[in-house]
């Protein structure tokens, strides 16, 4: 007998750390950008030249400060002053000498958080196929240990479910790529923020990395992420509950968002409408592989277009 309920305990446990440690993260790296620019604007304040702070009153010196004339008696003034009295003169050059400043660490040299600068590709990868591939083993066991039939995931196990999988995933895949690159523009030049930096620190700099990227790690987050947000979330819950998936698209869609916030808020409204999309073609198509094959081409091609060949071709709807 399915133990429904405890699938439904275990898969809102694994989407409720999911979404914690997405918020920690983000939380890290907004908090090492906001320290970073608190930086460069005191390092801006402390190189400004002392020479640049007063040009008025040396102007005022030269032209107003001694009247036409007096020149003679004020120098003559000045240098019977040096000679009666040099050891003052030596005083008050030693006075004004300024005193070295000892430098204060940094807020970023205390902080106690993790430096994106830091961070390796390799060490991003390893991370993310990591907690990615052991969320994915938790999701499998507690479907075998639940007992969740695999067809109230999407899954099925025969030579067209797997045919019409390819087929019908590369082409919503591509279709799905394109939008959502049109989205993204558009939502740029409407004026929202689009936050590039973990797609950037993921990108490989080696034909191994992107051998191990394309190979391993971006397979791995779709089919995980498609287990999560379409195939347990609407799947499972749906037959487990007879709750509607139209219901659960919607919640599952909104959680898919909230975990992509790194993203910025392009990313994160771009992403909510990109799930929902995606599960309305599970619900359609009531196949588990075919959102998986477009979910890694999106990724895919993001990758390989933005950071591989750097081709910004939706760029030009942004201005």
């Amino acid at each position: 007998m399915t133990q429904w309920t405890a699938f439904a305990a275990i898969t809102g446990v694994v989407l409720l750390v999911l979404l914690v440690l997405s918020h920690l993260t983000q939380s890290a790296f907004d908090e090492i950008d906001l320290e970073g620019r608190s930086d460069d604007a005191v390092d801006g304040a402390d190189h400004t030249p002392d020479a640049e702070a007063s040009p008025l009153e040396d102007d005022q010196e030269e032209f107003h400060g001694t009247p036409v004339g007096a020149e003679d008696e004020v120098d003559a003034s000045r240098s019977s002053s040096a000679s009666a009295a040099p050891d003052d003169v030596s005083a008050t050059e030693t006075v004004r000498d300024p005193e070295p400043e000892t430098a204060e660490p940094s807020p970023r040299d205390r902080r106690d958080g993790v430096d994106p600068d830091s961070l390796t590709t390799g060490m991003m990868l390893a991370n993310v196929a990591a907690s990615q591939g052991l969320f994915a083993l938790i999701l499998l066991g507690a479907t075998v240990y639940t007992g969740v039939p695999a067809d109230a995931l999407g899954i099925e196990f025969s030579r067209g479910y797997l045919e019409t999988g390819l087929v019908v995933g590369t082409a919503v895949g591509v279709v799905l790529y394109v939008a959502n690159e049109l989205g993204a523009a558009l939502a740029t030049r409407l004026g929202f923020d689009h936050d590039e930096q973990l797609r950037e620190l993921l990108a490989p700099d080696s034909a191994r990395g992107w051998a191990v990227l394309l190979g391993g790690v971006l397979p791995l987050i779709a089919v995980f992420e498609e287990l999560l947000f379409r195939a347990a979330l609407i799947g499972a819950l749906s037959v487990g509950f007879g709750i509607s998936p139209w219901l659960l698209a919607v919640a599952s869609s909104l959680a898919f968002a909230l975990g992509h916030g790194m993203q910025g808020d392009v990313g994160v409204v771009v992403t909510g409408l990109l799930g929902f999309v995606l599960a309305a073609v599970f619900i359609v198509t009531g196949s588990f592989l075919v959102v998986v094959v477009a979910h890694y081409l999106i990724n895919a091609f993001e990758f390989v277009v933005h950071e591989g060949i750097d081709l910004e071709w939706a760029r030009t709807l942004e201005s």
